[in-house]
């Protein structure tokens, strides 16, 4: 048994066959020496959030793109915070991730969400992810593997974070 911490990554796909792409991910990320699979969610149908940030023609983009296959994997990982990181960005540009613009449609999105109670704020690193709470679609997978994670910076479960969330969106089980 793998020896480490325990940290949660988010995992989405709106382009291509989204489904496949997050279990590709998912078995890219778990395959990785000192990473292993601890609980993987049920992978939930999407709609896309458009950023308060776009304007014009990037904003019509993101309006009009295809609904998203969410997920979120519990992993125990020996890594550093900044080296699972690189492993995660790694796995996203050799599966053709491309960033043109903020919320742009992508092949995969793999986000840090926690890393155990770690608060770290650096420049290119910020842990938990800053937007974690305020999004239906990272809460309800969270929650369907690890309810009772309190939040570090908040002191608060990740249900009572999804239990006080006024989102809207559409978020249903897709597959399990």
């Amino acid at each position: 048994m793998l020896e480490g911490i325990l940290a949660y990554v988010g995992i989405g796909s709106n382009l291509g066959d989204p489904l496949l792409q997050c279990k590709e991910a998912i078995n890219r990320l778990t395959s990785l020496p000192g990473i292993s699979a601890e609980r993987i969610s049920s992978f939930y149908k999407t709609e896309p959030v458009v950023s308060d940030l776009c304007f014009g023609e990037d904003r019509v983009k993101l309006e009009n793109q295809h609904w998203f296959i969410n997920a979120v994997a519990e992993v125990r990982t020996t890594l550093s915070p900044r080296e699972l990181l690189r492993s995660l960005q790694d796995i996203e540009n050799k599966m053709g991730r491309v960033r043109s613009f903020a919320g742009a449609p992508r092949t995969i999105d793999l986000d840090l969400l926690l890393y155990g109670q770690k608060i770290i704020c650096e420049d290119d690193l910020t842990v938990p992810h800053p937007e974690m709470h305020k999004r239906l679609f990272v809460l309800e997978p969270l929650c369907e593997i690890a309810s009772y994670v309190i939040h570090p910076a908040f002191g608060v479960s990740m249900r009572g974070l999804k239990d006080r969330l006024n989102d809207q969106k559409i978020v249903e089980i897709f597959d399990r």
